[in-house]
């Protein structure tokens, strides 16, 4: 079969590799679709401390079941289904609180399993433990499904923020995940969002999709003070920084209301993590600064049920569809922000 491999930083190659068997406890899959992120960028260019190469990457998947192995239970070849990326022991601590989602031991799709930029993948026996493979809802294309996994992601960033009715939300980054944010802060009752990006391109071509109420243009314009003006010098009761950099993150604090709410959901870079961080406004405003860190497997699961039900529209958002031999040039695609969402199809 064809497959994605990544061997080093710089070094992916579409070869051929021996069709995988689904052993024990594991399904196989034919990948239709995996979606492609802003991580596997990261991957190509400077690989990751939990991936031993060389490793087939791709981690938001949507198939069908092909091979069922030994033991396996309630999953026939044939079943349309999508799997999660963030894998967790189901049995640490944190997990047994429910808190998979800071699983002491978590595991990835793409990190330690091969991953979906292939024709064929073996979705691993942890994933089955922790009910990570969600059969699809009648209707749901696959390109949609593979949605499902950053969609995820921004559900447990905006349950920890408490998004709701009546809030004002203000995305920072309109990538694909930020747009992500402004469709599901809507459905989940927002009076308003506000979508802020520097790239004016960017910011228009995802505004045209996801309609925000307002957008700011962050190079040429103050967006704190014009985050300040749309709400009549209150400032926001929900922040999401939807962008791994610390000017956001440090815009963020002095964008929200009093006893608004600030979610750091794009991590910085490791060799540079600290921002300048005003502890007074957190103290005097009685703000909550929260983190998000992935998804959990019932997040995957809603995820799915929102976008089937139309609730959160996704196809709009997949502006590029390539085959598995493109996929180094949808990499490229990803990294130059001439997209919101590419899909590789195997």
């Amino acid at each position: 079969m064809r497959a994605a491999r990544f061997y080093a930083p710089g070094d992916i190659r579409v070869e051929d590799l021996p069709e995988p068997v689904a052993g024990p406890g594991e399904v196989r899959l034919r990948v239709r679709n995996c979606s492609t992120c802003g991580t596997d960028v990261k991957i190509s260019r400077a690989g990751h401390p939990n991936l031993s190469p060389p490793r087939v990457l791709g981690h938001e998947i949507a198939g069908e079941v092909d091979q069922v192995g030994e033991g396996v239970t309630g999953w026939a070849p044939g079943d349309r289904v999508q799997v999660i990326a963030a894998i967790p022991d189901g049995t640490c601590a944190q997990c047994r609180r429910g808190r998979m989602t800071v699983c002491v031991n978590q595991e990835s799709m793409g990190y330690q399993y091969d991953g979906g930029f292939a024709r064929y993948v073996t979705v691993p026996a942890t994933v089955l433990a922790v009910g990570g493979l969600n059969r699809l809802p009648d209707g749901l294309g696959f390109a949609e499904a593979s949605v499902a996994e950053p969609l995820a992601c921004v559900l447990n960033g905006q349950e920890l923020a408490r998004v709701g009715p009546g809030d004002t939300v203000v995305v920072l980054g309109a990538g694909p995940i930020g747009c992500l944010h402004v469709l599901l802060a809507r459905s989940r009752g927002a009076a308003a969002v506000v979508l802020v990006e520097p790239n004016r391109a960017r910011l228009d071509a995802a505004a045209a999709v996801v309609r925000p109420d307002a957008t700011v243009c962050g190079s040429g314009t103050d967006p704190v003070a014009a985050v300040r003006e749309l709400t009549g010098g209150t400032g926001a009761d929900v922040v999401i920084t939807a962008a791994a950099a610390k000017s956001a993150q440090e815009q963020a604090l002095l964008m929200a209301a009093r006893s608004g709410r600030v979610s750091l959901f794009g991590g910085l870079p490791k060799a540079d993590p600290v921002i300048a961080f005003d502890s007074n406004l957190v103290h005097y405003r009685e703000l909550t600064v929260v983190g998000a860190n992935g998804s959990s497997p019932a997040h995957n699961q809603r995820a799915l049920e929102l976008i089937a039900s139309g609730a959160v529209p996704v196809a709009d958002l997949i502006t590029h569809r390539l085959p598995l031999e493109r996929v180094l040039e949808g990499l490229e695609i990803v990294a130059r922000g001439d997209a919101i969402k590419v899909t590789i199809e195997p």
